[in-house]
């Protein structure tokens, strides 16, 4: 459940988008997030530091967006978001006694320091490719964003309106940008998630590995 209470604003940015455009879809995301940080809070009386953070880049990026009418700063929030939570899994690393992979989690898991450390090294990583991922993804985006307004020589397209297109290279080159921005679209819900959800069971297999055997049951007697 709060696996998916994580992705609700992403999941509602999707269905935004295929509804109706990405500037209303942010628009969406950043409502969403609000709504989830204030669930949270009144249901569980605190508030979880990756919502926090979601809730107040969207509303600078996706801020951004919406007041500019340029994709490119949605576009490199997931980046941006996955960095931050890299550097701050890092920083836990050298910073502290226990890293922070191991303050979320040692209450409920039992394991050796060492194996907490390296899983928290796991998940830098993790955040750092996840990044570089989206910003490989939004990169094919961006390339044909700018041959097609190189080739109609303004700053601003409306994607959606690429049949109203009268040149056959113009038409060609907006096709492929609103392919692009779709595939960003879809890898930003489906593809985090599943990058996520992948990394999820292979941190648990890890993690089962190195948890201590039950007692047997005849050496409590």
């Amino acid at each position: 459940m709060k696996f998916l209470l994580d992705f609700f604003p992403v999941l509602l940015f999707f269905v935004a988008y295929k509804v109706y455009d990405i500037y209303i879809a942010t628009a969406v995301a950043i409502v969403a997030a609000v709504i989830q940080v204030g669930w949270f809070r009144l249901k569980y009386h605190r508030t979880e530091t990756m919502h926090l953070v979601t809730l107040s880049l969207l509303l600078v990026f996706g801020g951004l967006t919406i007041f500019l009418q340029d994709r490119t700063f949605i576009m490199w929030k997931p980046s941006i978001v996955n960095w931050l939570f890299a550097a701050v899994f890092l920083g836990s690393h050298f910073i502290g006694e226990r890293p922070l992979i191991a303050r979320m989690m040692d209450r409920v898991i039992e394991v050796p320091s060492h194996i907490w450390r390296r899983l928290n090294l796991m998940w830098s990583i993790f955040f750092i490719v996840s990044g570089l991922a989206n910003l490989y993804v939004a990169g094919k985006f961006f390339a044909a964003e700018q041959a097609l307004v190189a080739a109609a020589g303004q700053a601003q397209i409306d994607l959606a309106a690429c049949g109203e297109v009268v040149s056959r290279e113009l038409f060609d080159l907006c096709t492929t940008a609103r392919s692009r921005e779709e595939t960003w679209v879809n890898f930003k819900l489906f593809g985090m998630m599943g990058l996520t959800i992948a990394f999820v069971i292979a941190q648990a297999f890890y993690l089962a590995r190195h948890m201590p055997d039950p007692a047997d049951p005849e050496e409590t007697h």
